[in-house]
């Protein structure tokens, strides 16, 4: 057994004392064979950025041969809205390193996310686990480097009110029980997740914590390890889709809308970024922020209104983004700065060896603290297409590094103060703000749509069908229409409160 692997939750990497990344067909016949699975699902992300799943009886060793190695049909038009009934077949392919025990199933089953080709075999241009590839690459292609990422996963979850130890209101960050209620639920889902291969950071309950009607309110946050961009897209889909299931055999509701009533903590997915050389972290530089993390930065600075579009896909989104909501509306990055659209967080630069005088009996750490830097996007939501969504941050950091000028422009997009404060007015007067409507967002798509389309990572018709998916809301000046008025506001909630 690899020593590495040794505490690894996830039983088929467990099983066969491999990492997933080294998993093979032969491997995936010999866990199904030796753990008696009578069944595989193909499951796939499709235009509404659900989990789609394709279920298989094992009849026979040569039929479980044949659907690894040639996949099987499906009915693309039904999936996306770009494809044409005329021409609509695609292939679904498991990828192996994806399988995973199924933790809800009755029948012993084995599920593994897939990828879309078309009639020709190839990679399907449009797909969004192909799309997201295409990004990194080109993101390695012109840096020679690496892009990470990681998904701080917040939901609520919904029940009715025992009446018993109830939770201050919008108190509940890191709360314990018995004020938070769900703290087992989401320990419960945290074991799932890890089972089918999520690296996970940490869990805690949020801020949101409100009684209404008779049920309670609670919101939860599950972050996860930064991982290569395309595995983390994978993470938080299954994430998503174990977290509902579990919902669901308990009775409870849950959404991971961006806005669930008025004047409470909405539901973000915040994005970590870094950036790897060789398995090291170049995201800083003798302890301080490198050039190369700036870069970055100030390409998100310069297409951050255009990755609203895959990261806030619904009216409601914009109703989380205004001010005074620890969500960012305006285009400017900081230090540990909530108030800010991107933020280095807290990177035990320390000079200190903080666990020796936590616990004096110890000797020196020595631990390499520089791997766990990152940087963070904090304007997405929910609503988002998750590949979609680090796909086009893979590409903002990219054109980072081929902007000439990007240490300038996250120097000039750089603040250090809260900006929604009055003595700071003119600071917040000078920066460009996020679009206001799914409208705003679709024109700044539009403006910067070349810088997408460029080495073919995103493509025209997947952005044109994002630019009519988004104009069809026609809520251009719905935040301004709607106001302060709490049923026009719950209207779009109930509407919008399965999203993504």
């Amino acid at each position: 057994m690899n020593t590495s692997l040794e505490m690894c939750p996830n039983r088929v990497v467990a099983f066969l004392g491999k990492p997933c990344s080294e998993f093979t067909k032969a491997d995936i016949v010999q866990y199904i064979k030796e753990n008696n699975i009578r069944m595989v699902n193909f499951m796939y992300p499709a235009g509404d950025g659900r989990l789609k799943t394709l279920n298989f009886v094992i009849n026979s060793a040569a039929y479980l041969d044949t659907i690894l190695t040639c996949g099987e049909r499906v009915d693309g038009s039904s999936l996306f809205p770009f494809i044409e009934a005329g021409s609509s077949d695609l292939y679904v392919l498991p990828r192996f390193r994806t399988a995973f025990l199924d933790p809800f199933a009755e029948i012993p089953t084995l599920s593994m996310l897939c990828s879309y080709f078309n009639k020709d075999g190839e990679p399907l241009e449009s797909s969004p686990e192909n799309t997201l590839r295409k990004a990194c690459k080109a993101f390695h292609e012109v840096t020679g480097k690496e892009f990470q990422a990681m998904g701080e996963l917040e939901y609520y979850v919904i029940a009715p009110d025992s009446g018993m130890f109830p939770a201050t209101d919008q108190k509940g960050y890191h709360e314990s029980a018995p004020y938070a209620k769900f703290n087992e639920f989401r320990t419960q889902c945290m074991a799932y997740i890890a089972q089918a291969g999520g690296q996970i950071k940490y869990g805690h309950s949020e801020v949101g914590n409100f009684a209404i009607d008779g049920m309670v309110y609670e919101q939860n946050e599950i972050e996860f390890l930064p991982v290569a961009a395309d595995e983390a897209a994978d993470q938080l889909m299954i994430a998503k889709w174990i977290i509902r299931n579990l919902a669901y055999r308990n009775g409870y509701d849950i959404t991971f809308a961006p806005k669930i009533t008025a004047g409470k903590a909405g539901s973000g997915l915040h994005i970590h970024m870094r950036i790897m050389d060789g398995g090291a972290n170049c995201m800083l530089d003798g302890g301080a922020l490198s050039a190369d993390a700036r870069r970055a930065i100030a390409g998100m600075m310069l297409l951050a209104p255009s990755i609203t579009a895959f990261g806030n896909t619904n009216p409601t989104s914009y109703f989380r983004l205004v001010p005074h909501q620890e969500a960012p509306t305006n285009i400017c990055w900081g230090d540990r700065n909530r108030s800010v659209l991107v933020r280095v967080p807290l990177g035990w630069a320390a000079k200190s060896d903080m666990c020796r005088l936590a616990n004096p009996h110890e000797g020196d750490s020595n631990y390499d603290t520089t791997q766990k830097q990152t940087v963070e996007m904090r304007s997405p939501d929910g609503s988002a297409d998750i590949y979609q969504l680090i796909a086009g941050l893979a590409v903002a950091c990219r054109y980072g590094f081929e902007l000439p000028d990007a240490l300038e422009i996250a120097e000039r997009t750089y603040v250090n103060v809260n900006i929604h404060q009055k003595e700071n007015e003119d600071r917040l007067a000078a920066l460009e703000q996020l679009p206001d409507s799914c409208a705003a967002s679709a024109d700044c798509l539009e403006r910067q749509r070349a810088v997408f389309e460029e080495y073919n990572v995103f493509s025209p018709a997947m952005i044109d069908g994002i630019l009519r998916r988004l104009r069809s809301y026609d809520d251009r000046t719905l935040r301004a229409d709607t106001g302060d008025d709490k049923e026009k506001m719950m209207t779009l909630v109930r509407r919008f409160f399965h999203c993504g």
